[in-house]
Formats: C-alpha cells, structure tokens, sequence
C-alpha cells in the first residue's frame, strides 16, 4: 500500500490524498460502506460501484469467522471473489463486536452471563448465533484476516465503552499495546494468501483522557505500520471530547500515512474531523438509518415516515446525486416506509451512501481549490438541522 497527500488545506489541517492497494485507489478523504457480513445491508454490488461509486467497504471478523466461515471464504479464493466485488476492502479486528455484543446481551437479557472472558492470552466469547464458545487472540485475529483477504486488516484491542474510569481505560490500553507488538509479529512472519499485499492497521484507545489518547498514540506511530486508526470513540461521549481527542491524536500521527477514525459519523462530524486532518472514516449509521426512515441531505435530515410527505412529490433530495434522488419522491418513498416495503430500505440506504460519497468528494474537491473552510462551516450548519 502506498499514500501520497497531493493538497493540505491552509486554514485547516485536512488533507486530500490517495491511497493504493492491490485491488485500486483510494481518494481521500474517504467514507467506507459497512459490510458487516460480506454485504452492505439492502445495498446490490452494482450499485455500490455504479451509483454510489463506493471506492472501499468493510467486512468484519467477527461476524464473518462465525457464519459462513473462514473455510467457506478461503475455498471461495478470499472475500473479494466470495462477494464479486474487486475493488479494496478493509476488516475490523472483531474486537467492538466481541466487547459490544456482551453488554448488548445484558440489556436485553439480565441477569444473563456474559458473553466474553478476557484475558492477556486472548477473548473467550460465545456466539451471538448459536452460544458456542470461540476464542480469540492477536495471533488467530491476524490469521483470519489474511483468509478473509482484505487490503487493510485491523490489529486486535479492546474497545473500552463509555463512560470508562481512568484506571481501566489505563489498564485497557496497556493491554491493547502488548496485543499490537503480538499483532505485528505474528502478521510480519505470514503472508496473504491470495497473491497481494495486505497492510496492517494498529487501533489508538485511551478513551477521553488526553493524556492516554497521547501515550496511545506515541507508542502506535512506533510502530511504523502502514496506516493507523482511532478507536473508541463515538461511543457514548459528547462530540466534543471525541473532536477533542481526534485533534489531540492527529497532532502526534506521521503526517505521511493515512488516519482513519472508526465508527464515525454524523455528515457534520465527518467534515469537523476532516478538518482536524481524518483521511478515512466508517459507520453503519447511512444505512442503519436508512432502514428506520431517516434520510441525510444537503439541506439537513429528514424523518420520510412524518405526515407532511404524504403528497410531497418533489425529488427525495434536489442536490441528491445518486438517480433514486431523481427517480423516486418523498411521498412514494413514505408509501412504502408505512407499508413496510423492503424496498423503502433499498432506496434509503443507496440514498444516504450516495450523499455520503459524494460529501466527501465535495470536500476533497474543497480541499484542493482553497475553500474548504468556509464550505465546511456552512455544511456542518445545514446537514446537522432536522427538516
């Protein structure tokens, strides 16, 4: 994997860049589709390339390791072959989902044991599926990865929720440190499998305190991987302290390799963190939100199931690049929202991706002209507004 940055933004630190991978480039800044199960939800591969023209999307370990199975994938020649989709591709370690998934069970089922033991060797966790047990380490996370086949592979951590004591998210990080240096070694004795390159990317923690975000990512940027990511944010603190811990991060990364900030976010909290030098960024929130009726725009949000657009014939989104904006109103999307239409996901999800993708065009193209401040200032104000 190669990155260039060809523009910095001179009133901010955003960058436009390009990354290479074995299977295309990447223009950055960059949003990627979440594809959990070998799938973006609702959303066929054509129209990821054609209509939202999605440069790179995820798939997760997790989730991927447990149905169909890494013998299935490896048989099919790897994740790009199993899917048909040949452009590059990222996977998470696991590790949110292996922590996430324990508390998630507590909420709904209490009293209930918890899904995952951790321990220094490794996560002991039960399926979410069908209750039988797995383990996981750095060492097995790595070999999964390289099965799967995608460019970038996550290393293995522990995302800490929020709120987090000091002393955990200390001992968490700590502990997260040793489980990359395992990471590193284990992936730089292997090769992929598949006949290209695959690039590892280390997880800063620390959760909000300035002073472990800093540690973190001093001992991360050691390592001198290829690229490095941002972790545990977005999950439950306010946005300022997750901008504060971005801008806090960014100041120490190599300016040469690109950052990616996981799990995030809102259209305002993409182009704020763009802005504080983010190159990369994923959420399922375009296509989670799809499928609940709510729908990103240039102009702000929209709740498609309210009664004002039940004779609203205009386009869902005038500015909309993607041709359901042009093809479909808001009051036949409505339609089929109320009556439970599975395809009311469908044009949702290929709206919000679209407007997603085409954000970041915008700011790249901002970035390069000169005027990127000022154009983000007004977009965070518009699309952060309900409609």
């Amino acid at each position: 994997m190669t990155f260039r940055i060809e523009h910095t933004d001179k009133e901010t630190k955003a960058r436009a860049g390009e990354i290479i991978t074995a299977h295309g480039k990447i223009q950055t800044p960059i949003f990627m589709p979440v594809g959990t199960r070998g799938t973006v939800k609702a959303v066929h591969q054509h129209e990821l390339k054609d209509d939202i023209r999605a440069q790179i999307i995820l798939g997760n370990t997790y989730h991927l390791y447990l149905k169909p199975g890494i013998e299935i994938i490896e048989k099919a020649g790897g994740l790009h072959k199993f899917i048909g989709w040949d452009r590059p591709m990222l996977t998470d370690s696991g590790g949110f989902q292996i922590f996430s998934l324990a508390d998630e069970r507590r909420k709904t089922q209490p009293g209930a044991k918890p899904m995952r033991k951790i321990s220094e060797e490794g996560v002991h966790f039960s399926s979410d599926i069908d209750g039988s047990t797995h383990f996981f380490t750095p060492e097995n996370v790595m070999d999964i990865q390289r099965s799967i086949g995608a460019d970038i592979i996550m290393a293995f951590d522990e995302c800490t929720p929020y709120p987090c004591e000091y002393d955990y998210a200390k001992k968490s990080m700590d502990m997260t440190h040793r489980w990359l240096k395992r990471c590193n070694s284990r992936f730089k004795e292997t090769e992929g499998k598949y006949g290209y390159e695959q690039s590892l990317f280390p997880i800063i923690q620390g959760s909000v305190y300035k002073d472990l975000r800093i540690q973190s990512a001093e001992f991360v940027a050691a390592q001198n991987c290829e690229g490095n990511a941002i972790g545990g944010l977005s999950v439950g603190e306010a946005p300022d302290d997750m901008f504060a811990m971005t801008e806090v991060v960014c100041n120490i990364l190599p300016k040469e390799k690109p950052r990616y900030l996981m799990g995030v976010g809102t259209p305002g909290q993409l182009l704020e963190c763009i802005a504080l030098g983010i190159d990369m960024f994923d959420c399922v929130m375009p296509t989670r939100n799809a499928r609940n009726g709510m729908l990103f725009t240039s102009q702000g949000t929209i709740a498609i199931s309210n009664a004002k657009y039940k004779d609203d014939f205009s386009p869902i989104d005038p500015d909309g690049t993607s041709f359901v904006d042009k093809q479909y109103s808001k009051a036949y999307l409505r339609h089929l929202n109320k009556a439970d239409e599975m395809l009311a996901s469908m044009i949702a999800s290929i709206h919000n991706l679209a407007f997603f993708l085409e954000l970041m065009r915008q700011a790249r193209e901002k970035i390069i002209d000169g005027t990127f401040r000022e154009w983000k200032d007004k977009m965070v104000k518009q699309t952060e507004q309900r409609l």
